[in-house]
C-alpha cells in the first residue's frame, strides 16, 4: 500500500502525489503477477465481501476523507451553493432542447415537461439535502451509497456518475459552439471539421468545445472559491438575460400560438420531459462540495433548494415565452430563442440571448468540472480507481489530478459525439443514479443494524420490492405504448398501498440530526416511482449504450476495482457487515 502517516487526529494521510506504480496501483494484490493470481483465484469470496459490506459515516468522514493527504478548503456558504446551483443547471438544456422537444414532442405544452422534470429533480434535491447534511463529504451519491446500499452498488453508481458527467459536460460544449457561432452570425458547421470517413453521429469534430473545456479546467484547478466568484458574476449576468428573455419575449406574445397546447398528448409531454430532465442535470454537483461548506447543516438545504426553486420558475416562464411568441412547429431546434426574436421583428436580440447562453452553458461546464473531480476523488479514496486521483493540492486546495483527467475525457468525448445521443445517455444515468439515492434515503431511515428488528427489516425489503416493482411496471407499460388504464389502476395502488404500508407497519429507526427530508416516506417513494416511470419514455439505443458501459465497469471491477477496493478495506480494518448496515457516527 501506498506509504501513509498519521494525522495528528488519528486519521489515515496518504503521502503527496508522485507518479509512480505506487501511486496507481499500490495495492497487495498488485505487487506482483503471483498476487494477482492469487487475486483472482479469490474474486467469488471477495466480491461477495464487498457486495455485503457497508461502510460508516465516521469512515467516510475520517480515513476515507484523509486518503487525499490534504484537507479541502472550508471557504463556502449558502449563497455560494445557490449559485453554484444556478450556475450548474441552467445551460444548454434550456436553451438548446425547449426548441427541440417543443417542436417534436410536447408543443406548447413543454412548460408541462418542464414541470414534471423540475418535481422530480426537487424530490431527488430533498434526498441528495439530507445525505450532505449528515454526511458531508466530496464523494456525494457515491459516499451515500456506499455507506446505505454497500460497496458494490455503490460502484456501479460511481461509473454511471462520472459517465453522467463526462457526457454532460460534453453535450454543454457542444451546444457553446452553437451559440458562439450564433453571437457570430454562423453556422455551428462552419466551427465544425466533417470527417466522412467516421459516422454522422461521430464525424462532425468539434475543436471549439475542446478549446472551452481546458480554459474550463485551468479555472477549476485553481481555487474552488475563485470558481465561485467567477460562476456568481457569470450567474448573475445569466439571470439578468433570461429576465430580458422572458419581459421582451412576452411583449410579443401571441395567444393564438397556445390555440394548439398539447398536440402529441399526454405521452409526447412525458417524452419530453424524459429528455428535458438533462437540463436540471447538474444540482448534485453542489452536493459534492459539502466537504468545503462552512455550516453544511444550515448552508446546504437553503443554497440547494433555493436554487431549484429558482431553476424550475425560470425554465416554466422560458418555455412559456417561447410558445408565445412562435407556432410550435416553426421554432428553430438549434437556436430557438435567437431565431423567436428574428422572426418578431427583434433580430438584434438574437445577439443578447447567444451572449447568455454562452455565460450560462460556461457556468454549467465549471460547476460540473467542480463536482466530477470531487466525486472522482472520493471514489480514488477508496481505491476504486487509482489512489493518485484523490490528492488534493496542498496549495491550492483542488484535486488537480482528477479534475485534469475528467476534462481531458470530456474533451475527448465532446470533441467527437453529436448532441442527441449526449442527451438521452444523460438521462438515463442520471435518473438511475438518483433513484438509487432515493432507495438509500429510505434504508438509511428504516433499517439501523441492532436496532431495527428482523421482523422490521424484512417488512422494509418487502415494501421496497413493491414501490420498486410497481413503478417498474409502470414504465415499462407507458414504454410499451400501452394505451389503457388496467395496468396503471394494478400498478399505482401496489406503490401507494407499500408506501403506506412502511409508513405505518416500520417504525423509523433513525432521525436526521440537523436537517430531514419531510414526509418519510412519501417523498422519497415518490421519486422513485418519477424517475422510474421516466426512464420508460428514453429511445432503446440509449439502454443499448448504458448496457455497454455497465457492462464495461464489471469488467473494470472484477479485474482491477474489486480487488484494490477489497486490500484497501482490509488493511484499513474495516467491519464487514453481511446483509446488513452499520449505524453511523
Amino acid at each position: 500500500m501506498t506509504p501513509t502517516n498519521g494525522g495528528l487526529d488519528g486519521t489515515v494521510k496518504r503521502r503527496g502525489c508522485a507518479c509512480s506504480k505506487e501511486d496507481f496501483l499500490p495495492e497487495e494484490s498488485f505487487q506482483s503477477w503471483g498476487n494477482y493470481v492469487k487475486a483472482m483465484k479469490q474474486t467469488g469470496p471477495r466480491f461477495i465481501n464487498r457486495v455485503t459490506t457497508r461502510s460508516l459515516d465516521a469512515t467516510e468522514l475520517n480515513e476515507v476523507k484523509g486518503q487525499s493527504g490534504n484537507e479541502m478548503k472550508k471557504t463556502l456558504n449558502w449563497w455560494d451553493l445557490m449559485w453554484f446551483g444556478i450556475g450548474a443547471v441552467i445551460g444548454a438544456g434550456i436553451f438548446v432542447y425547449t426548441g427541440l422537444e417543443a417542436k417534436s414532442s410536447a408543443g406548447p405544452a413543454v412548460v408541462l415537461s418542464y414541470v414534471v422534470s423540475g418535481i422530480s429533480a426537487m424530490l431527488s434535491v430533498f434526498c441528495y439535502t439530507e445525505f450532505a447534511v449528515e454526511i458531508p463529504v466530496a464523494g456525494g451519491s457515491f459516499a451515500y451509497l456506499r455507506v446505505e446500499l454497500g460497496d458494490f452498488m455503490a460502484f456501479i453508481a460511481a461509473g454511471n456518475i462520472l459517465l453522467e458527467y463526462v457526457i454532460g459536460g460534453a453535450a454543454v460544449a457542444r451546444s457553446w459552439t452553437s451559440y458562439f457561432a450564433t453571437l457570430l452570425n454562423h453556422n455551428p458547421e462552419d466551427f465544425r471539421i466533417r470527417v466522412h470517413n467516421l459516422p454522422d453521429d461521430y464525424g462532425h469534430l468539434d475543436p471549439v468545445a475542446v478549446g472551452i473545456t481546458m480554459i474550463i479546467c485551468v479555472l477549476a484547478v485553481k481555487s474552488t472559491k475563485g470558481s465561485s466568484r467567477f460562476n456568481y458574476v457569470a450567474s448573475i449576468i445569466h439571470v439578468v438575460v433570461i429576465l430580458f428573455i422572458i419581459i421582451a419575449g412576452l411583449t410579443k406574445a401571441d395567444l393564438k400560438n397556445y390555440s394548439s397546447f398539447a398536440p402529441f398528448g399526454a405521452r409526447g409531454v412525458f417524452k419530453a420531459s424524459s429528455v428535458l430532465f438533462f437540463a436540471y442535470v447538474g444540482f448534485d454537483a453542489v452536493s459534492t462540495m459539502a466537504e468545503e461548506t462552512k455550516n453544511p447543516g444550515r448552508d446546504i438545504p437553503i443554497g440547494l433548494v433555493a436554487s431549484m426553486v429558482i431553476t424550475t420558475v425560470a425554465y416554466c416562464l422560458l418555455a412559456i415565452t417561447l410558445c408565445l411568441m412562435q407556432p410550435y412547429y416553426e421554432v428553430d431546434v438549434d437556436a430557438p430563442y435567437s431565431v423567436a426574436f428574428t422572426a418578431v421583428g427583434m433580430d438584434w436580440a438574437k445577439y443578447i440571448v447567444a451572449a447568455g447562453a454562452l455565460k450560462g452553458m460556461t457556468t454549467v461546464l465549471l460547476v460540473g468540472a467542480v463536482g466530477q473531480a470531487r466525486y472522482l476523488t472520493h471514489i480514488a479514496r477508496t481505491h476504486m480507481v487509482p489512489p493518485w486521483l484523490a490528492n488534493v493540492n496542498e496549495k491550492t486546495g483542488t484535486p488537480v489530478n482528477a479534475t485534469i483527467v475528467m476534462l481531458v475525457a470530456t474533451a475527448i468525448v465532446a470533441f467527437f459525439t453529436s448532441l442527441p445521443i449526449l442527451s438521452n445517455l444523460l438521462s438515463i444515468s442520471t435518473l438511475f443514479i438518483f433513484s438509487l439515492v432515493a432507495v438509500a434515503l429510505l434504508v438509511r431511515r428504516y433499517y439501523v443494524t441492532d436496532v431495527t428488528t428482523t421482523t422490521n427489516r424484512n417488512k422494509l425489503l418487502l415494501c421496497l420490492v413493491l414501490i420498486i416493482s410497481s413503478s417498474i411496471a409502470n414504465a415499462l407499460y407507458w414504454a410499451l405504448d400501452g394505451s389503457g388504464w388496467i395496468a396503471y389502476a394494478i400498478s399505482v395502488p401496489i406503490w401507494f398501498l407499500a408506501t403506506l404500508g412502511l409508513r405505518i407497519f416500520v417504525p423509523q429507526a433513525r432521525e436526521p440530526k440537523l436537517w430531514g427530508v419531510p414526509l418519510v416516506p412519501w417523498l422519497p417513494s415518490a421519486s422513485i416511482a418519477i424517475n422510474i416511470f421516466l426512464l420508460g419514455s428514453i429511445d432503446g439505443m440509449s439502454y443499448v449504450r448504458f448496457a455497454g458501459w455497465t457492462g464495461f465497469l464489471l469488467i473494470y471491477y472484477v479485474f482491477f476495482g474489486l480487488h484494490a477496493s477489497y486490500d484497501t478495506a482490509k488493511e484499513a480494518g474495516e467491519k464487514k457487515i453481511e446483509n446488513a448496515k452499520v449505524d453511523g457516527v
